[in-house]
């Protein structure tokens, strides 16, 4: 299956390991395209980013909904099979769940998860989430739906951008929000412990975003036991945090953590 990969190539010398970025829910490699690509290259990162199947530019658009996470996982084992090392795999929000099923497949050196479906799974975020905040729910459901009108996804501003995105940049990037796998959102339904087991133990980063309507502070601290690890969480971020204002200090936490652990060990 053909499969997107934006890729942009290190300055000078490249560093130990390549990195891989898996987007969310709804979107597609662009979303990691906009600053974190470059901005690692420019460190001597290989930086890469894949559209899974059914996303961006990548094949599969029309048996979108028949795609399982199992097929995510497939799609990244594929393209880091094709790396020139063991990659350090990136994953956020649902993309998060696939580089944990997909790590000991891909031979990965580390993963980093950011703003990650907890191991419990979707279900219980969705109820929370219709509990605490309805109309967000409501944006979700106009986004799996097609929704192509951008004043019908206003709703999700909250849910995915803090109030510093400007809403121009909010229009610009709602217009290229997408439907996602119902097959996919069902798989995510269920909790993950059994299928994200294997990557524990392996060096893992988790951040969260302070202001995520979708995943709460506990949640990526679920997220974070579940690995050993102590989670980082950024104020003043929502959910899509490497399109946020601040994604800088993201990238550079993810930056200090990958010369600390990876760099400093090879």
């Amino acid at each position: 299956m053909k499969l997107e990969l934006l890729t942009r190539e290190p300055r000078g010398e490249p560093r130990a390991a390549p990195l891989l970025f898996v987007h969310g829910a709804y979107v597609g490699a662009w979303c990691w395209a906009e600053y974190f690509l470059p901005w690692f290259a420019r460190l001597g990162y290989e930086a890469h980013a894949l559209s899974l199947r059914g996303h961006g530019a990548s094949a599969g658009r029309e048996k979108l909904h028949l795609a399982s996470v199992d097929d995510y996982v497939s799609d990244v084992a594929a393209v880091a099979g094709e790396l020139r090392s063991r990659p350090v795999l990136i994953g956020h929000s649902m993309g998060a769940i696939v580089v944990q099923r997909a790590a000991r497949r891909c031979n990965a050196r580390a993963t980093v998860l950011m703003a990650p479906v907890p191991p419990h799974g979707l279900g219980g975020s969705l109820l929370s989430l219709a509990m605490r905040d309805p109309p967000l729910l409501f944006g979700l459901n106009a986004m799996q739906f097609g929704a192509a009108d951008v004043s019908a996804l206003r709703r999700v501003r909250d849910y995915l951008f803090s109030a510093s995105v400007t809403e121009a940049e909010v229009s610009r990037y709602l217009r290229r929000t997408q439907q996602e796998s119902q097959r996919a959102l069902v798989d995510l339904a269920w909790p993950q412990y059994f299928w994200i087991a294997a990557s524990v133990g392996l060096p893992t980063l988790v951040i969260g975003a302070a202001k995520d309507a979708f995943f709460t502070a506990s949640m990526i601290e679920e997220s974070a036991r579940f690995h050993g690890v102590t989670p980082r969480i950024f104020p003043d971020m929502a959910h899509l945090m490497m399109l946020e204002p601040g994604w800088e200090d993201v990238a550079t936490h993810v930056h200090a953590w990958l010369e600390q652990t990876i760099t400093a060990s090879s």
